[in-house]
C-alpha cells in the first residue's frame, strides 16, 4: 500500500463527488474554508476542487467543467448572429454544438443561452431535444457579455471550469477539445486559436485601406475558450472580457471556422473531413437514440 494516495467516488449526495485521501492525518493541510469529515487515516471532503499538501508535495484539482453555449455573436461581430440556426443535414448547428459536450466524464453541465426575444423560438425548436440530454435552456441579454454573465448564477456547483463556448462554430476536432480542456487544468485561462496565413488588410470606417499587415504575429481567436471559476466570476464582475495578456493559447485548427447563413453546404463538407472522435460504449439504451 502506498504512502499517500487519491480518489473520488460519486456519493449519496447524487452529482456531487467525494474525495479520498489516503495519507496520515497529521501530513495534511487542506486549502479549502470548509472543514472536511475525518474517518481512521482518510480525510472526506466534498469540495469539488480539493488541493492537498502531502508530504511536501501537492495533490492537484480534479476539473470539472460547466459548458456555456451562446447564441450572441462575439464582440464586433453584431451583423453576425444567427449562425447557430443554420442547419447541417436538417439539423440545427447549436445541436452539433451540443453534441460535442456530451459523454465525457469531466463535463458535469451544458447550458444554451439565449436572447429574451428569441426564447420562444428557441423552446419550440429546442426545447424536447435539449431537455432530453439534460442541457438547460437559459434567457440572457443579445450581446456576448450578457450571455456570459446571466449564466453565472446557474453554474453548477461542483463546477471548477467553466467552458464557452460560441453555438455557430460546430467544427472544432476532438483533439482541439481535448488539449484546451487538459490545458485548463494548468492556466486560468486558454482559448483555442489558429495562426494566420494571409496578410491583413486594415481599413478605416469607409472600407477604404489604409495598411497592410504580414500574418505573423496574429492568430485568429477561437472557442471553447476555458477559464477557472474563480477567472470567469471575476469577468462577469467586470463584465469585460480578459485582456488578451492574461490568456494561455492552445493551437487549434483552421477549420474551426464561424458558420453564418449560407454556409452550411460548407459546414457539412467540412465536418466530413474532421477526423471521428473515438466511440464510447454506451452506458444505457437511450443514448444511441439521442442522436
Amino acid at each position: 500500500m502506498t504512502d499517500h494516495n487519491a480518489s473520488a467516488r460519486r456519493g449519496p449526495q447524487g452529482s456531487r463527488l467525494l474525495y479520498w485521501v489516503q495519507t496520515p492525518r497529521r501530513a495534511v493541510q487542506r486549502d479549502a474554508e470548509r472543514r472536511p469529515l475525518a474517518t481512521n487515516n482518510y480525510q472526506l471532503s466534498t469540495d469539488p476542487c480539493l488541493t492537498l499538501r502531502v508530504l511536501g508535495g501537492s495533490l492537484g484539482c480534479m476539473a470539472n467543467f460547466s459548458v456555456i453555449l451562446l447564441t450572441a455573436a462575439p464582440p464586433g461581430l453584431a451583423l453576425e448572429a444567427g449562425g447557430h440556426l443554420v442547419k447541417i443535414d436538417q439539423r440545427e448547428i447549436l445541436l452539433r454544438c451540443v453534441e460535442m459536450f456530451l459523454n465525457r466524464d469531466n463535463i458535469k453541465q451544458v447550458q444554451a443561452v439565449f436572447a429574451a426575444d428569441a426564447m420562444e423560438e428557441a423552446k419550440r425548436k429546442f426545447y424536447a431535444h435539449l431537455s432530453f440530454t439534460g442541457v438547460r435552456m437559459l434567457t440572457g441579454g443579445a450581446a456576448w457579455i450578457e450571455q456570459i454573465v446571466a449564466a453565472k448564477e446557474k453554474i453548477a456547483p461542483e463546477a471548477t471550469h467553466v467552458v464557452i463556448h460560441d453555438a455557430s462554430r460546430p467544427l472544432v476536432p476532438w483533439a482541439d477539445l481535448d488539449a484546451v480542456l487538459e490545458a485548463a487544468e494548468k492556466h486560468p485561462a486558454v482559448v483555442l486559436a489558429a495562426p494566420l496565413r494571409s496578410a491583413l488588410v486594415e481599413v478605416d470606417e469607409g472600407d477604404v485601406p489604409v495598411a497592410t499587415h504580414a500574418p505573423t504575429g496574429f492568430y485568429s481567436l477561437l472557442t471553447p475558450q476555458v477559464f477557472a471559476r474563480a477567472k470567469f466570476e471575476e469577468m462577469c464582475a467586470k463584465k469585460a472580457e480578459l485582456h488578451a495578456s492574461q490568456l494561455h493559447l492552445v493551437k487549434g485548427s483552421r477549420l474551426n471556422i464561424r458558420i453564418g447563413p449560407g454556409d452550411g453546404s460548407l459546414a457539412k463538407a467540412i465536418l466530413n473531413v474532421l477526423p471521428k472522435a473515438k466511440a464510447k460504449p454506451l452506458t444505457n439504451p437511450f443514448e444511441e437514440a439521442q442522436w
